[in-house]
């Protein structure tokens, strides 16, 4: 709805623009505390026709309760109170019917100490904080049961050994200080997760850029999964020759690598195959390097391919976080790169990224 004329308002300084442009909710009272401005987005998350709202009383037009059940415009008195007042920040409030909405409000004075000329009133449904909130309580969720385990495990041997420990051979005391070990271990790389998610989330992702040999920390994954019981066949590398200098974190670097090697490993099937090769990064021609993880398996369903990266994405197979393609998306990004996801040329799974060298300005 349309603001109605008011003839004491100054022309606009943005001709052209309607309020029901704008994807806020938005309502403006004038000195009187009548409703001049209702537009669309305030109509649709009120259930109030703007027609039926402007003219009316503010506290009328739009009833809004704190979460205790208070009128909120009788707590906040726009109108009266301190004339050193300049509005209310965003807040959770109801609507009649109980609806929870994000109100701001906002008094505009002629003069910083003036009577109150205009109440400027912006409305946002929580939907998206609803998601988010969502999202953080699975998080917990998903990071509680994954500590369960292990640190249950730990707990379980650590207490035998030390209530039995002359009973146990030095064979068993081993097994289960091994078993401990490796749990810890995954503690520790949860955890790891759980700090690189914060920040991503943050922007606060740090990559600490020296030389990078790709090819070489390619071998290094490949050979700890030969050393841990996969077959060295399982695995083919291809690297081209001319790579030019990559300048990234190298720590990052292993990250990604050994995300998607075991994604390919745990989720694919038949040979994983590894190609590193030249390419351009960027439209502007800069010089870059291309790694693809593809392997044999039954790929990924063309209905998940948007789901990938996000939090939580699992195959089809049970097991691990599901934060591993998330992590390993925003470490890509943080270097200025590219990951992709599609079918590979024998139907699994095909991951690409695309890393810029990188090279530092003083060396250029």
């Amino acid at each position: 709805m349309a603001p109605m004329p008011d003839p004491d308002a100054a022309a606009s300084p943005w001709p052209g623009i309607d309020p029901d442009d704008l994807p806020d909710g938005l309502v403006v009272a004038d000195e009187r505390g009548l409703v001049i401005c209702f537009n669309a987005a305030a109509s649709r998350i009120t259930a109030v026709p703007g027609d039926e709202a402007v003219g009316r009383p503010l506290d009328q037009a739009l009833p809004l309760e704190d979460l205790k059940g208070h009128r909120w415009w009788a707590l906040t008195d726009p109108y009266g109170g301190l004339a050193t007042r300049r509005g209310q920040p965003e807040r959770n409030l109801l609507l009649p019917g109980g609806r929870e909405v994000l109100v701001s409000a906002r008094y505009v004075r002629a003069h910083p100490t003036g009577p109150v000329r205009r109440v400027v009133v912006t409305l946002r449904g929580t939907e998206a904080r609803r998601r988010t909130e969502r999202s953080h309580a699975e998080l917990i969720a998903t990071v509680a049961h994954e500590l369960r385990s292990p640190l249950t495990s730990v707990k379980g041997f650590t207490a035998t050994l030390l209530d039995k420990w002359e009973r146990f051979t030095d064979d068993q005391k081993r097994l289960m200080l091994e078993t401990v070990d490796a749990d810890a271990g995954r503690i520790k790389r949860l955890i790891a997760e759980l700090l690189d998610i914060s920040r991503i989330d943050s922007g606060r992702l740090e990559v600490r850029r020296q030389p990078v040999d790709i090819a070489a920390a390619v071998g290094r994954h490949v050979h700890a999964h030969t050393t841990g019981g996969q077959s060295p066949d399982r695995f083919f590398v291809r690297v081209h020759p001319d790579l030019p200098e990559l300048w990234a974190d190298p720590d990052k670097i292993d990250q990604i690598l050994g995300n998607l090697l075991e994604n390919a490993v745990r989720h694919g099937e038949g040979t994983v195959t590894i190609e590193v090769a030249p390419t351009t990064a960027t439209t502007d021609g800069e010089k870059g390097t291309e790694v693809t993880v593809s392997d044999e398996g039954p790929g990924i369903p063309e209905e998940s391919m948007g789901r990938v990266f996000t939090r939580f994405w699992r195959g089809s197979k049970r097991g691990g976080t599901g934060l591993g393609l998330y992590i390993v998306k925003g470490v890509v990004e943080a270097h200025g790169g590219t990951i992709t996801v599609g079918r590979g040329p024998r139907g699994g799974a095909e991951f690409r990224f695309i890393l810029p060298v990188g090279t530092p300005a003083h060396l250029l």
